[in-house]
């Protein structure tokens, strides 16, 4: 059988076992750039999973004939597929070597709160970014929640938009799966996204942050309006700045995390300070020359460090 987890420092993980986005971490992470400790749950898992619970047969049944064009069919079959995954139980094999790896994580404690990534193998490819495509858990504590929140991610790959999005891109349904990667939870106080190229005008000596309070997910979910700032990549000086009136920003809970005001002392305040832009772009720069190609990084700043949680 093939490994059902795989640790970030795996040197042999392949884009068919790990999906671009666990890819890419493990990478990243043996390169010895700060990306909270984790593991990936390979899609082997998945892989066994859904032939355990007669899944693969079912999906396919709901292939046929179903019209990549028509929304409401899509949103249908979707929601057809999660209730599959919802029922489906977890294989012992895959309790017996996942919760061992998430106590580990924490220290021996079943509680340690831990983000939890789907990473499809077709994701994060030349020319098919799956950006936002599949599903995100963060701030998950304790075992039941940990294999719920592996199980959700697992149906995420087929959502109405991910079915239709793979239709465009001629990707057969019957050669996607998808990795899981869960990773330490960071208590992040600012976050956001780095492109070190500029998306807007493609200029390879510019860094471009995007930057808000609290964790990454008001930023990457449209909830908030981030700073926005343009930085020398040579010289790690500000180019332009806008500093954003930053309203709402998502904050850890008991339960989950969820959307809180930003007090209002601090909405008009940028996120990052001029020498924490210097030392994140500095820090881009050296994972775009890692890479030999621009790079879309999702970063978080806590406890006086910066983490890169995706590349």
């Amino acid at each position: 059988m093939q490994k059902l987890i795989a640790p970030f420092n795996a040197d042999t993980l392949t884009l068919d076992q790990a999906g671009g986005k666990g890819l890419n971490l493990g990478k990243t992470a043996r390169a010895g750039f700060p990306v909270p400790p984790g593991f990936i749950v390979t899609t082997a898992a998945y892989r066994l999973f859904t032939q355990t619970n007669q899944i693969d047969s079912a999906i396919q049944a709901l292939y046929q004939d179903l019209p990549m064009d028509d929304p409401a069919a899509l949103e249908a079959a979707s929601l057809a597929i999660y209730r599959l995954f919802e029922a489906g139980h977890l294989p012992i094999d895959i309790q017996n070597s996942l919760l061992p790896a998430y106590r580990q994580l924490g220290l021996q404690t079943n509680h340690a709160p831990v983000a939890v990534r789907s990473s499809a193998t077709a994701e994060d490819l030349p020319g098919a970014s799956f950006a936002g495509q599949q599903d995100t858990y963060l701030n998950i504590s304790g075992d039941e929640a940990l294999l719920q929140a592996v199980k959700h991610c697992w149906a995420s790959l087929w959502t109405g938009r991910a079915m239709a999005y793979r239709s465009r891109q001629g990707i057969s349904p019957d050669t996607v799966a998808l990795a899981v990667v869960i990773q330490q939870m960071v208590p992040a106080e600012s976050a956001g996204v780095m492109f070190t190229a500029n998306p807007v005008t493609g200029a390879r000596d510019e860094i471009v942050i995007n930057a808000s309070w609290g964790l990454g997910e008001a930023i990457v979910g449209g909830l908030v309006a981030p700073d926005n700032l343009v930085v020398d990549k040579t010289s790690g000086k500000t180019a332009s700045e806008t500093i954003a009136e930053k309203t709402v920003m998502t904050v850890r809970t008991e339960t989950g995390t969820q959307e809180v005001p930003v007090p209002a002392g601090q909405c008009k305040q940028p996120a990052l300070s001029k020498p924490q832009v210097a030392e994140l772009a500095r820090l881009g720069a050296k994972i775009e020359q890692f890479y030999g190609a621009p790079q879309d990084i999702e970063w978080c700043y806590a406890n006086g460090q910066f983490y890169i949680v995706q590349v």
